[in-house]
């Protein structure tokens, strides 16, 4: 940085882009920064709006800078604010209708395709056209010659028999989830390459997918592409299922809590919808509920409170339905253990007999809008009632804090920088400043020569000779460790297994490429990869692999890298460190695992009924003096706190301050302890993830749980998606 960051709300990085900003080549923002430092306070003001696109940019900025520079100037203060901004640049550009999805009309589809032009619906998550198919086929009088399969494993032969047959006698024939069973898809493009002009007149082939590169461009180039959206919003859901109710369904079961319910299911529905839109903080896996999840669950409350009236019975069967919808419906869906304990905390929150509590009226939330419970009445007056709704919700409305918005908004507009840089030219158009080839070649000298390499054979660290070493050093602590290696040295030796084969695998493919740019050897798809990771600043996929998972640009991940090599390097000479550094670990749960078995040598506990717990303590400074010594277990730092603040002063959780996302917690305190003996109270379970990507659908990602203390009810932080991270994404 050319000039120090004078203000802690505006970040390194955005800072940073102010100050190139201010020296491109645009009179109107040569006198930026000046202008930004003799108003701070005003610039302040307008940064803290909660929506400051709509707002005018101070000292009259509005009035001189166009649409396009208005956008530069919020990519750098407001980067979260950044996707709305757009919304608005295309409005002032092109016109409001290209920002608002269509609605779909299945007439309009069916009268410009033909018997030749196959029905492609790209599906977004939770969109699933199947019913709306059906109900046009209905329509149309096609119900008896439509026929649908849900492609998948061994289903390519009965399709065809479908397709052969829907040919001939002019069947419309629907084949969903054609992205299960992409290896099927090029005998489908032959079947319609060789039908020609012989199908029937009526003959409609719909197809029904997911986004992948692998769908074969011949369907896709004489087919009828529709893009599918759901409903966007709380009230649009619901309003999505009231609209296809009836009265019918409405009285089909006598029950007097059963309006209630449908109209709570609704709700629900609409509510773990909207949650996906977060990211991470809402649901670990993005799941695809839809429509048929709601329409299960309909029949099956309708089915149990039906038996509870022919048996008088005064209780409504809450747990049953409570496990049936949250752990069978929607929860069969669900394959992580915390997005599990999301869904049943809305199940407990929404479900119970306090809904009918005539001394408390029960709220599904207050934020913005009374979302009560409302009476039993007809499908016009609860349509009525859901019309009334707002338009957009914050995200407190599904139990989220306000700045989980920000979070949504912040990763969106990195996905389209990513995207956007990927879309860049290869080569300069002019010459102007340094070529690509020269850029990539410093880049990669620069980073050649920040690796800790011995030699090319070996890495950093000779693992014979690190053992040797390991070895004396315990001799010389505690004479019965003679030529015994502790479990947690162990962990180190496997650990710089695998940083010598990133540090092998780093020197050799820069070398390579070096070579490659020079034209001694001939330039790879994997060396041309790494030139492009390496010129756009993103990891490579060459070294990724060999690398804890990480977010991280790429200069922040070199920094990372090299704290990395500093902690092995102490652990090595001066043994292990009384603070550890889980985040410079390539599998940090093995350590963890390791703190357990060497407790229990040492106190002859059974391993198998041992565990650990933690605290946070208040030392907040890695180099203090004052930390006292421990027994058994490690302290541990560098963890962040995300969905919920910490309270230094109390030592435990609190919520976030306004556009904190992230907060470095104290460090913690690891402590091994037999299972039988660990009675904790007044404490949330935290899932410890090793980045903000948290665990994915293979169920990776998880490092272990952390005992964090708390004065709330733990459904609180539940629904707020409270998790720690190992590491960040800068």
């Amino acid at each position: 940085l050319t000039e120090e960051n004078p203000v802690s709300w505006i970040t390194n990085s955005g800072w940073k882009d102010l100050l190139y900003l201010s020296t491109v080549n645009i009179p109107v923002f040569n006198d930026l920064i000046r202008n930004f430092k003799s108003n701070l306070d005003v610039w302040k003001e307008w940064y803290d709006l909660e929506a400051p696109e709509v707002h005018p940019l101070p000292n009259n900025l509005s009035n001189k800078l166009t649409s396009l520079q208005k956008l530069c100037l919020m990519r750098c203060i407001r980067p979260d604010r950044v996707v709305n901004s757009i919304k608005m640049f295309i409005i002032d550009t092109l016109g409001e209708k290209y920002i608002q999805p269509p609605v779909i009309d299945y007439q309009r589809i069916y009268n410009q395709s033909s018997c030749n032009m196959p029905m492609v619906f790209i599906l977004s998550p939770g969109a699933d056209p199947q019913a709306d198919i059906q109900k046009f086929c209905d329509e149309m009088s096609m119900t008896n010659r439509f026929k649908f399969i849900a492609l998948g494993q061994g289903q390519g032969p009965i399709a065809e028999v479908l397709l052969e047959t829907g040919i001939k006698r002019g069947h419309w024939v629907l084949l969903q989830n054609c992205h299960l069973l992409t290896s099927w898809l090029k005998t489908l493009e032959k079947i319609l390459n060789e039908m020609k002009d012989t199908p029937h007149k009526d003959f409609r082939l719909w197809l029904t997918t997911e986004p992948t590169d692998k769908f074969p461009l011949g369907i896709l180039q004489k087919s009828l592409k529709v893009v599918t959206e759901p409903p966007d919003g709380l009230k649009l859901n619901m309003k999505a299922i009231y609209s296809k109710l009836s009265n019918d369904v409405l009285d089909e079961c006598p029950h007097h809590a059963y309006k209630s319910c449908l109209f709570v299911l609704a709700y629900l529905h609409a509510v773990v919808l909207e949650r996906r839109k977060y990211g991470k903080i809402g649901w670990n896996v993005n799941y695809d509920f839809n429509e048929s999840d709601y329409i299960i669950s309909r029949k099956l409350i309708s089915l149990y409170l039906l038996k509870s009236h022919e048996d008088n019975d005064e209780y409504i069967p809450w747990n049953s339905l409570k496990y049936l919808i949250g752990s069978a419906m929607y929860g069969g869906r669900v394959s992580d253990d915390m997005d599990r304990r999301i869904l049943t905390t809305y199940l407990e929150e929404y479900m119970g007999d306090f809904l009918f509590d005539n001394c408390n009226i029960f709220l599904f939330s207050n934020v913005g809008y009374n979302y009560n419970l409302p009476a039993n009445s007809d499908l016009e007056n609860y349509q009525q009632i859901i019309e009334d709704y707002p338009l957009t919700n914050s995200p407190a409305v599904f139990g989220l804090h306000p700045n989980a918005e920000i979070g949504y908004y912040t990763n969106a507009v990195k996905s389209m920088w990513i995207d956007l840089i990927s879309l860049q030219p290869r080569r300069s158009g002019s010459n102007e400043g340094i070529s690509r080839e020269d850029y990539i070649s410093n880049t990669a000298s620069d980073i050649y020569n920040k690796i800790p390499l011995t030699s090319l054979d070996i890495g950093s660290y000779d693992i014979i000779q690190t053992r040797t070493l390991l070895l004396k050093q315990n001799s010389m602590i505690d004479k019965t460790l003679d030529n015994v290696i502790t479990p947690c040295q162990v962990v180190l030796l496997q650990e710089l297994e695998r940083w010598n084969n990133l540090v092998r695998r780093m020197a050799i493919s820069l070398q390579d490429l070096k070579r490659a740019l020079i034209g001694e050897i001939g330039m790879s798809d994997e060396l041309d990869s790494l030139g492009d990771s390496l010129y756009n600043g993103f990891v490579p996929s060459l070294w990724r692999k060999l690398a804890p998972d990480t977010q991280k640009p790429l200069s922040s991940w070199m920094n990372h890298y090299t704290l990395r090599y500093k902690q092995y390097d102490s652990w090595i000479k001066k043994g292990e460190p009384l603070i550890m550094w889980l985040s410079g670990l390539h599998i940090p749960e093995s350590y963890l695992t390791a703190l357990v078995q060497t407790t229990c040598r040492k106190k002859n506990w059974p391993l198998d009924k041992s565990t650990l717990y933690t605290m946070v303590t208040k030392y907040t400074n890695i180099n203090s003096k004052s930390i006292p010594l421990l027994e058994s277990g490690c302290y541990v730092h560098g963890l962040y706190l995300e969905g919920a603040g910490w309270d230094i002063d109390k030592s435990s959780l609190c919520l976030q301050s306004p556009k904190v996302l992230v907060t470095e917690l104290p460090i913690m305190q690891v402590i091994p302890i037999e299972g039988s003996k660990l009675k904790l109270h007044n404490t949330f379970k935290t899932p410890v993830y090793v980045t903000q990507n948290r665990r994915n659908a293979m169920g990776v990602g998880l490092v272990f749980e952390a005992d964090l203390a708390t004065s709330d009810h733990s459904s609180h932080w539940v629904l707020q998606g409270v998790a720690l991270s190992l590491n960040i994404d800068t």
